[in-house]
């Protein structure tokens, strides 16, 4: 078990991301993302993340399905920020006070629950003063309809201007060994604050879950069709680094994914991944690595193999809309 900074919430060492069960990797079943939600939580995992904008909608909805029987055992993270149109292509990022109190509304209402535990804004509104939207979010919290409020893709100093208006618990970010960007001070400035992380992505969406290779193609419905790390000489060089991490989870006995997950568990006690899955199989891979324990000579190996900044390609075509 892991707690989310000084102030927030104790988790399972891993959470899990259910994004992917609604849109972004392909058709979805939602009978066997109902059957690994509770396969995760049977395990032991207590932290489901979902956001409005996945699906967008459903995905709040398929959460809530589970929460109807097994509430006392989910804390229930969702976001708000993105907005999208009618064609399901985010138009724009609010964090005005109007937006933050319909969104947390529209959220409680598709969760079926009383109370958010976790309430993260998705993504910084640029033409918003964070301060007004926090201040929104702080009346959320003393009115008892959210416990705790967390931030995602949000700049040191956003972070601490956020936090000077109300407790932040966690930080949400990318983080995996191909994603190392926080670890240029933005890990050891939550640290100084008290703040936890919640590393989404930590299989580098898949490519740390060994199962693609230089040749891998993705259909039109997958949304890593477009991501710059997916395509032409970016995916073979980021597949010739998985196969360097190949070898030392197969010295290991362990796959490439929990490798990868207990690196990032490793980089400190209040760090959360939540990589997502659509299958019990997998979701019994990942949870497996909360057990693995690395050797320091194991870390440095793999700092050598996937060094900061070693990842080829953005995470995104556009990253204007990240405030790191």
């Amino acid at each position: 078990m892991r707690r989310l900074g000084k102030n927030g919430p104790t988790t399972f060492d891993l959470g899990l991301g259910c994004m992917g069960m609604s849109q972004f990797y392909g058709p979805g079943d939602d009978t066997e993302s109902l059957r690994t939600i509770n396969r995760a939580l049977d395990l032991g995992v207590n932290l489901l993340d979902t956001a409005d904008m996945y699906g967008p909608y459903t995905n709040e909805e398929l959460i809530g399905r589970v929460l109807r029987t097994r509430r006392e055992e989910v804390l229930v993270a969702t976001k708000f920020g993105n907005v999208k149109d009618d064609t399901g292509r985010v138009v724009r990022v609010d964090g005005t006070p109007e937006y933050v109190r319909r969104a947390c509304e529209g959220s409680l209402r598709r969760l079926g629950v009383d109370v958010i535990d976790i309430y993260c804004q998705h993504r910084v509104d640029r033409n918003t003063p964070i301060e007004e939207t926090w201040g929104a979010l702080a009346e959320l919290v003393a009115e008892g309809k959210v416990r705790y409020l967390a931030i995602s893709e949000a700049a040191e100093d956003t972070v601490r201007r956020a936090h000077a208006v109300h407790p932040v618990a966690a930080v949400q970010t990318e983080f995996s060994l191909f994603s190392r960007d926080p670890q240029r001070g933005l890990l050891r400035a939550l640290d100084d604050l008290g703040i936890g992380f919640i590393a989404y992505a930590p299989l580098g969406r898949g490519l740390l879950s060994g199962r693609y290779d230089a040749d891998a193609r993705f259909p039109d419905d997958d949304f890593r069709s477009g991501l710059p790390r997916f395509t032409g000489e970016n995916l073979r060089r980021n597949a010739a680094t998985v196969r360097g991490i190949r070898e030392l989870a197969d010295r290991r006995g362990l796959t490439v994914a929990q490798l990868a997950l207990a690196w990032v568990l490793a980089q400190g006690p209040d760090i959360v991944p939540i990589p997502g899955t659509k299958t019990v199989g997998r979701l019994e891979e990942n949870i497996a690595a909360a057990d693995v324990r690395l050797t320091d000579e194991e870390l440095a190996l793999l700092d050598g193999i996937a060094p900061v900044g070693a990842a080829a390609g953005d995470r995104y075509p556009d990253m204007s809309g990240v405030d790191i």
